[in-house]
């Protein structure tokens, strides 16, 4: 009778000694280690983590102490490469991950061999990126930096092309390139320069007044009276009628004028 308590307390204790839990972590190798601090299980014996892998891999990293880090440069990651980190721990304490910052994407692409063609298309090479963002495509256009197109990045450090339409307006069009990071701060290329040789686009006034008419597609954005954006899109004719009564402001092509729903 005695064995067999004995042996059901042990089955016990090894039950609760090793209920866990994980964090897991995912990202980009960005050549930075990650630092963990790790207090003591809640039992008072040992530390809270026993265990941490790196894309399925059981770290060599020593775990037995108040704070550790996480040496990723041993796997001999290029920067770009993704990592996945699983921080398994016991229940009852939680370790603190001290900067999980460093395995978000940074915006560290360089542009070169920008152009557009006679189609509208503007194409370009990026080398240095260091984890998938989004390019935002914007244009100089009513006197603001307009977003026109976005697409996503590869993320990898080589030789990267991409391509995207832009709605050119008439004349001499400028455009740039620019990422947004998790620091919020935003890293753009060089301007570029393109000259359109389409006409002018022209507007006709709300006739019959539920509808806006241009000479050809263009891109607009519609404000209310007190600058509110409406609407905004590419398109030849515009659908005003869900519009309130009142006094509007128009951009389209490169011009920007008022209108008023009846």
């Amino acid at each position: 009778m005695k064995k067999a308590l004995v042996i059901l307390l042990l089955f016990v204790l090894n039950f609760f000694a090793f209920a866990s839990e994980e964090i897991v972590l995912k990202g980009v190798y960005q050549g930075k280690n990650i630092y963990i601090m790790n207090p003591f299980a809640a039992s008072g014996v040992g530390f809270c983590v026993f265990e941490v892998t790196v894309n399925g891999q059981l770290t060599t990293d020593e775990i037995n102490s108040s704070a550790f880090e996480v040496d990723l440069t041993v796997f001999q990651f290029k920067k770009g490469d993704k990592v996945i980190i699983i921080i398994k721990h016991k229940d009852g304490c939680v370790p603190k991950i001290i900067n999980p910052e460093v395995l978000k994407p940074q915006s560290t692409f360089e542009a070169a061999n920008m152009k557009v063609d006679n189609k509208g298309v503007l194409t370009w090479t990026a080398t240095l990126e260091s984890g998938s963002l989004p390019f935002v495509v914007e244009q100089f256009r009513w006197n603001k930096w307009v977003k026109v197109a976005e697409l996503e990045g590869k993320g990898t450090p080589g030789s990267n092309e991409y391509s995207v339409k832009v709605p050119a307006h008439s004349g001499n069009n400028r455009f740039r390139i620019k990422q947004v990071d998790y620091t919020r701060k935003p890293r753009y290329s060089k301007e570029i320069r393109y000259r359109s040789l389409e006409p002018p686009v022209t507007f006709s006034p709300p006739k019959p007044e539920n509808e806006i008419v241009f000479s050809r597609e263009t891109f607009f954005e519609i404000y209310d009276y007190y600058g509110n954006l409406v609407d905004k899109g590419m398109a030849s004719k515009v659908d005003i009628s869900k519009l309130t009564k009142g006094d509007y402001f128009l951009n389209y092509d490169i011009n920007t004028v008022t209108f008023k729903k009846k």
